[in-house]
């Protein structure tokens, strides 16, 4: 299974360290099982983008597997592919950019040739460059903003709503992030997600997953506040909470986390795992998750 996480640091940039070769559990290490690529995004000051991300295993990958990725943001996304969808290339390894915005994508829609008709139609086939349902669906979220005036969330509820009514799917957790809000939906209960609300007086500047290890110095030191997204709860704080299936978060500049439950509470064309093909099925099944 795709390992997701995304954290948002409040109204100021802080300086996050991800360790991918630090522990046995390490994003390098379990890697060997999770395949097919990994990328880290954050955001400057002027809320530009940039991704770091390879389509191969972080073993296989020696600058990856050596060195921290010391990055300043104000919101950051990293995520771990095991691929049921495209070939292991840089352009179908997530998180995706559009229109500054950065996108990762933790499970499996199918009927792509729907999804890219219904793309043409609205102008956005072009945002798409590689072969993955992820940067597909991304690509109709954007479409929908560009529409809309703006208002990503008004996008990501109608995109996803369309997706829940005409797509067969298995699941679509998801984070999206600018460089001043993050968004996260579990849909449906097919896979975990996990959020923290880490408040000053947490002081946990350090945490990890099988996946993924992060440390801020900074919001351990200052004791400043933050928001964090992740597959699997990444220390033993008590006040990890699974995101409900259907809910969707959006977390402001300030830290007020908003919960909503737009989407039909099952999808119409819900997959099993006994539903997909064998590569599909790999990449999601509960051994791939830590």
């Amino acid at each position: 299974m795709c390992r997701l996480f995304g954290m948002h640091a409040g109204k100021d940039p802080v300086k996050a360290t991800f360790w991918l070769l630090t522990a046995p559990d390490s994003l390098a290490e379990q890697s060997r099982r999770e395949a097919d690529g990994f990328g880290i995004g954050a955001f400057d000051r002027e809320g530009r983008p940039f991704v770091e991300k390879a389509p191969v295993a972080a073993y296989e990958d020696k600058a990856f597997a050596v060195e921290a990725r010391d990055l300043s943001s104000i919101t950051f996304l990293a995520h771990v592919r095991y691929a049921s969808t495209g070939g292991n290339l840089k352009v179908n390894t997530h998180p995706f950019e559009q229109d500054n915005r950065l996108l990762a994508h933790n499970g499996v829609v199918q009927d792509l040739d729907r999804l890219d008709r219904r793309l043409q139609s609205l102008g956005a086939m072009g945002l798409v460059k590689g072969e993955t349902d992820s940067e597909r669906v991304f690509a109709l979220i954007t479409a929908e903003v560009r529409s809309n005036g703006g208002d990503v969330e008004a996008a990501m509820v109608s995109a996803l709503s369309w997706v829940a009514e005409n797509l067969r799917l298995y699941a679509l957790n998801i984070i999206l992030t600018t460089g001043a809000d993050l968004w996260a939906l579990r849909y449906p209960d097919t896979h975990p997600l996990y959020v923290l609300e880490l408040s000053e007086a947490d002081r946990r500047g350090g945490m990890r997953t099988q996946r993924i290890s992060v440390r801020s110095q900074e919001l351990e030191e200052n004791q400043r506040p933050a928001v964090l997204l992740a597959t699997e709860k990444m220390d033993d704080n008590p006040n990890w909470r699974l995101m409900d299936s259907g809910e969707m978060l959006h977390i402001s500049p300030t830290l007020e986390v908003e919960s909503s439950y737009p989407l039909p509470p099952e999808p119409r064309h819900r997959l099993t795992l006994a539903d997909l093909d064998d590569r599909a099925a790999q990449s999601q099944s509960p051994q791939k998750v830590s």
